[in-house]
């Protein structure tokens, strides 16, 4: 089963929930997991982490695997 029946099937149970306990629960456990995602992605990294980023970009750019600044915009101008 792929990811996106999965959650149309959530979806369909969730709304079938008559259980107020059970919803309550469910909403908790959602927000709470949630919040610490959103604080992971505003997290500022780590001295070792930028470094280590840093090597990548510079190999990428040493390949060859970067576009320039022209090939954004005609890329964005399709969106």
């Amino acid at each position: 089963m792929d990811l996106q029946t999965r959650k149309l099937n959530l979806i369909s149970y969730l709304a079938q929930i008559q259980d107020e306990n059970l919803l309550s629960e469910i909403e908790n456990y959602i927000l709470k997991n949630s919040s610490k995602d959103e604080q992971a992605l505003h997290e500022p990294f780590s001295p070792e982490e930028l470094l280590r980023r840093i090597g990548i970009s510079e190999k990428d750019f040493e390949n060859g695997r970067y576009k320039s600044q022209d090939k954004l915009k005609q890329l964005t101008e399709n969106w």
